[in-house]
């Protein structure tokens, strides 16, 4: 069906002297179409009255809708077994004509915000090129709802953790919190349930007060209740994105900062004025920030394994959004960059190993550790073995010299160094059989072992 532009255009070039297939390819339309419109000769639709089947039967429908309890799937199969059969998207149509069991809509209407009342939040999934590379990102805002000053950053991924971060960023750069700041349903903020029945999860409860605002979640399917934080994002999709290049996320949310401050100064039509001249005023209604504001990290418990000066020793591991701190109660162990989310690397920190810089080197080789220093001033036997694990093939001569350490201090000496000055009669090197031989030699006087007689090593093979 043809709008009236349509037929207008039709009926303005068909005057012009154009014919019926010009006229159809200049407006896409079929050529029976234009010769529809220039038999009416009339811009105005017509009305029409298509016929249906299930007009006769208004009343029983009612009937069956209410003895149906609303589900026309049933009222379907009913009017079928009363010999009317009728389509359901025929019936479906009808009902939404007539009214049948439809709710009238409620208007929206217009939400006004006192200065400092309320912020709202919200993210959205963007796919941005980073780095030569599209991928998926999420973009988080916030928007003073009277000023309509807009902050927005964007993260790899969006949970509890950068949820803190954006939101200290964001009160930071408002220079102050609105008293309510209003989301959707999403499990980041909210424990449970949804709308006015919504359950804030304790630890953004908790966050909350640091500021002074509260949590609030708008109803489900409500989504113009948080209109001022939703149009932005088109905005952003369509406005900041194209034609700018990103390195990387850090010089992605600083041009996009840069992009707030300078959207801040624009002229809005529907406000007759701009956000920035509206946000001095609903400055001096924010919630005052606090005397401090701790950094927001996420804490995470860790072991420390063979390769750590702490060896099986718990730490905590604080991940900020830039920093990684290793605690060990209240010390400070090592505090390295955080690399970026999915890097997948690696990173050794030399301070993990020697506390006080970098270790000294014996001839330009691998390091020289206190531990290697203990053991030849131990005995000559564990000198000499010390040695050739340094010279030896094995490779990784650090690792078997940390082992050879622990086997110091978990065995008496004298046994410790007859397994090694027997072990190195024969030019063996091997940690595991030396540790068997220094069993083997205090089996009957430290430990209660059952040796096996078959199963011992021949030393003299």
């Amino acid at each position: 069906m043809l709008d009236a532009d349509s037929r207008a255009a039709i009926l303005r070039l068909n005057q012009s002297g154009h014919g019926i297939r010009a006229i159809a390819r200049s407006l896409g339309i079929s050529r029976n179409s234009v010769k529809k419109v220039l038999m009416h000769n009339s811009c105005e639709v017509p009305e029409l009255n298509r016929p249906c089947l299930a007009d006769p039967h208004r009343d029983m429908i009612s009937d069956l809708y209410l003895s149906c309890a609303g589900n026309l799937v049933r009222v379907q199969e009913e009017l079928e077994a009363l010999g009317m059969p009728i389509a359901y998207s025929t019936l479906t149509g009808f009902c939404r004509r007539e009214g049948i069991g439809q709710k009238p809509k409620k208007r929206t209407g217009h939400y006004d915000f006192a200065p400092g009342e309320e912020m709202q939040h919200d993210t959205s999934p963007h796919d941005v090129v980073i780095a030569d590379r599209r991928q998926r990102v999420q973009c988080a805002s916030c928007a003073l709802c009277y000023s309509r000053k807009l902050y927005a950053q964007v993260y790899p991924r969006f949970n509890r953790f950068y949820c803190k971060t954006f939101l200290t960023d964001a009160v930071k750069y408002f220079s102050g919190a609105a008293s309510r700041c209003m989301v959707d349903n999403t499990s980041v903020v909210v424990a449970s349930g949804s709308g006015k029945n919504a359950v804030i999860a304790p630890e953004m409860v908790a966050f909350s007060e640091r500021f002074g605002f509260v949590f609030e979640a708008h109803e489900k399917g409500d989504a113009n209740r948080s209109a001022r934080v939703e149009g932005p994002f088109y905005y952003i999709e369509r406005n900041f994105y194209p034609g700018r290049k990103f390195e990387d996320f850090s010089d992605l949310n600083r041009q996009l900062l840069q992009w707030c401050d300078s959207k801040a100064h624009r002229y809005l039509r529907e406000l007759q004025t701009r956000p920035i001249d509206l946000y001095q005023t609903e400055r001096f209604h924010l919630k005052p920030l606090p005397l401090h504001i701790p950094e927001v990290y996420d804490l995470h418990s860790r072991v420390v394994n063979l390769e750590g000066e702490y060896l099986g020793r718990r730490v905590q591991v604080r991940e900020t959004l830039n920093k990684v701190s290793i605690y060990h109660g209240h010390r400070l162990l090592a505090e390295h960059d955080r690399q970026p989310e999915g890097a997948r690397a690696r990173m050794v920190c030399k301070k993990h190993r020697t506390p006080g810089g970098r270790p000294s080197r014996n001839g330009g080789g691998t390091p020289v550790l206190p531990e290697e220093t203990t053991l030849r001033a131990a005995a000559a036997e564990l000198d000499k073995l010390v040695t050739l694990l340094r010279t030896g093939k094995q490779g990784r001569p650090l690792r078997h010299i940390r082992r050879l350490y622990l086997f110091y201090l978990d065995y008496p000496t004298d046994a410790l160094c007859q397994a090694v000055s027997r072990a190195l009669e024969y030019g063996l090197t091997d940690l595991d059989r030396i540790e068997q031989m220094t069993l083997r030699s205090i089996a009957g006087e430290y430990f209660r072992l059952q040796i096996n007689p078959d199963s011992q090593d021949n030393d003299d093979e």
